[in-house]
C-alpha cells in the first residue's frame, strides 16, 4: 500500500471519529481510561515485586555469599543498652619502694591484670601501644624489677601457639629505638603494623589499650614497658565481660590498623563501619559493678574520630563544664601550650575551662601533677598561676600539688622512671581515665583515647562505683607524704628531687 493511500485512510478515520455522536465518544474515552488504569496497576505491581525480591535477596543471600558487599553493623540509638554483666576494676602500678599507710586504698596491679588477660585469652588479643620495651636490654641496667615485663613478653609470645590471634598497632619507632620485642613477637606469630602518625598528623600513636576476645579491655597510662610495671606509677581500668564496650573500642583499633598500611591516608569521612552511636550525647547504658552506668569512649585527634565518636578534648572540657562541686585531676604533665610545636604556641583550652569553673560556679579544683627530672620548666609558672586563684576573700578554690615518686641512688640510674604517669580526672559526677598528657599536641595531633563513666550512687550491697574508686585513689595520693603544695616549694631542682 502506498504511503499516500495510508495517509488518506487515516485522515478519513479521523474525520469519521469527529462526526461520531458525543455519547459514543464518551464510551470510547471511558474504555481508554480503563485500559490506562490497568496499565498503571500492572507497572506498579511489577515494581513492588522487584523491590521485594531485592530486599529478600539482600537479607537472605548477600550477607552469606556476596564477595562484593561489606556488612556494616551500625547500631541504632535505641540499641544503646548493653545487657552484659560488665565489671570495671581500677588497675595500678605502684613503683618499688613506695609505701602507703596500712589502711590506704589498694587496687590490683597492672602486672596481675595483664597476666590474667593473657591467660584468659581464647581467640584474639589486640594491643594499641606507643612503644615496646618489656626487657631491660635497652637500659643496660640489669635491673631485677624488669622480670615482670620479661614474663609478660614471654607469655604474649605463647599466645599464637595456643591459637590466639594477636595484632599489635604501634607508633612508628624512632631510629634509635630497639625493636627486639616487636621482632620477637612477629617471629612468634603476632602481626605488627607500625602507624606513622608523624606523617599523618605530626604526632605519635600514644594510645595504650588491650582488647581480649572482643569482650574484655584494659585502657590506661601504662606503656608496654617493664618500667610501667615496677618503676613508674600508673593507673588504668580493666573492664570485663563487656562485649558492647569492647567491640566499640575495637572500632578505634581498626582505625589504627587501617592507618598502619603502607602509604595509608586518613579517610574523610571515615567509612560507616568505623562509626559509633556511643558518645557523650547517647552513651552506652549498662550495669557496671551492679550499678546503672552511662559509658562512652572518646578519641584524639579529631581526624581519627569517625561519625558519632566524641573527640577527647570535647569530652574533657564538657566533663569540667558539667561539674557542680569538684574537679580533681592527676596527670604527669600539664601545659597550656602546644608543647612540641616550633616555635611554641600558647594553647589555653583546658586552662580556660578550669578557671571558668572556679570563677563562675565556685567548683573546687585540685591538680596533682607528676614531678621528675624531665618536667619542663615552663610548666611551673602556669601551675603557680592557677594556684594563685585560691583566695579566701573571693572563695575561688584552686589547689595545685606536685607528686614526687621517691628515688634512691640505684633507681636514679634507670632512665625515664620514678614518676607519677597517671592521666585521669574525677568529678562529682564522672570518672575519666585517659592516655594523654594535658597539653595541646596530645589532643590535636596525637592518637589517644579515654574511658568516660558516669554512675549513680552505688547501693550498699554492691561494689563502689568507678567514680568512687577513682576518688579514693586521688584522695590517697593527695594526702600522702609524696604530695607537696606547689606554693611551699622553691626551685624546680629542689621540687622534683633530682638525684
Amino acid at each position: 500500500m502506498k504511503p499516500s493511500t495510508i495517509l488518506r485512510k487515516l485522515n478519513a478515520q479521523e474525520i469519521q471519529e469527529q462526526l461520531l455522536p458525543a455519547e459514543q465518544l464518551n464510551r470510547r474515552a471511558q474504555q481508554y481510561s480503563q485500559r490506562a488504569q490497568l496499565a498503571v496497576i500492572l507497572v506498579a505491581t511489577i515494581l513492588v515485586a522487584t523491590l521485594l525480591a531485592g530486599v529478600l535477596t539482600h537479607l537472605f543471600i548477600l550477607p552469606f555469599g556476596s564477595p562484593f558487599l561489606e556488612r556494616v553493623e551500625v547500631l541504632p540509638s535505641s540499641a544503646n543498652i548493653c545487657t552484659d554483666p560488665c565489671r570495671a576494676v581500677l588497675v595500678e602500678s605502684i613503683p618499688e619502694g613506695m609505701t602507703y599507710e596500712d589502711n590506704s586504698t589498694i587496687n590490683p596491679s597492672t602486672f596481675q591484670t595483664w597476666q590474667n588477660l593473657i591467660r584468659d585469652a581464647r581467640s584474639s588479643l589486640d594491643i594499641a601501644s606507643f612503644y615496646w620495651t618489656l626487657t631491660n636490654d635497652d637500659t643496660h641496667t640489669h635491673e631485677a624489677t624488669a622480670e615482670q615485663g620479661e614474663q609478660i613478653l614471654a607469655e604474649l609470645m605463647q599466645l599464637p601457639q595456643r591459637g590466639v590471634s594477636m595484632r599489635i598497632a604501634v607508633s612508628t619507632p624512632k631510629s634509635k629505638q630497639r625493636l627486639d620485642d616487636l621482632q620477637a613477637l612477629e617471629q612468634s606469630g603476632a602481626v605488627v603494623r607500625k602507624v606513622n602518625m608523624g606523617r599523618l598528623t605530626r604526632g605519635v600513636l600514644h594510645t595504650k589499650f588491650w582488647i581480649v576476645d572482643k569482650t574484655h579491655i584494659y585502657l590506661g597510662s601504662a606503656n608496654m614497658d617493664w618500667r610501667s610495671l615496677t618503676q613508674v606509677k600508673e593507673l588504668g581500668a580493666a573492664v570485663y565481660n563487656c562485649s558492647c564496650l569492647a567491640q566499640d573500642l575495637g572500632k578505634m583499633f581498626e582505625a589504627y590498623w587501617f592507618l598502619g598500611l603502607p602509604d595509608a591516608s586518613i579517610p574523610s569521612p571515615w567509612p560507616a563501619n568505623y562509626s559509633t552511636t556511643f558518645n557523650k550525647e547517647t552513651p552506652l547504658e549498662v550495669k557496671l559493678n551492679g550499678t546503672d552506668a552511662s559509658v562512652y569512649l572518646s578519641s584524639a585527634p579529631p581526624a581519627l574520630c569517625a561519625e558519632g565518636r566524641t573527640e577527647d578534648l570535647h569530652s574533657l572540657l564538657s566533663i569540667i563544664d558539667d561539674a557542680s562541686e569538684f574537679v580533681h585531676i592527676a596527670v604527669m604533665s600539664y601545659l597550656p601550650t602546644m608543647e612540641f610545636s616550633h616555635p611554641g604556641r600558647y594553647w589555653s583550652a583546658i586552662d580556660n575551662q578550669l578557671r571558668k569553673a572556679a570563677y563562675e560556679r565556685r567548683v573546687h579544683i585540685r591538680l596533682l601533677i607528676g614531678c621528675w627530672e624531665h618536667s619542663k620548666a615552663a610548666m611551673f609558672p602556669f601551675l603557680k598561676s592557677l594556684a594563685a586563684l585560691n583566695d579566701n576573700d573571693t572563695h575561688y578554690s584552686v589547689e595545685v600539688r606536685l607528686f614526687m615518686v621517691p628515688v634512691d641512688e640505684a633507681q636514679a640510674k634507670i632512665p625515664y622512671a620514678r614518676v607519677n604517669h597517671n592521666k585521669y580526672m574525677v568529678t562529682d559526677k564522672v570518672a575519666y581515665i585517659g592516655t594523654s598528657n594535658w597539653s595541646g599536641d596530645y589532643f590535636l595531633r596525637t592518637a589517644g583515647s579515654a574511658l568516660v563513666v558516669s554512675q549513680s550512687e552505688a547501693n550498699a550491697n554492691v561494689e563502689p562505683t568507678l567514680q568512687e574508686q577513682l576518688l579514693a585513689v586521688f584522695k590517697r595520693d593527695w594526702n600522702s607524704k609524696y604530695s607537696r603544695d606547689i606554693n611551699t616549694l622553691g626551685l624546680r631542682e629542689n621540687i622534683c628531687n633530682i638525684h
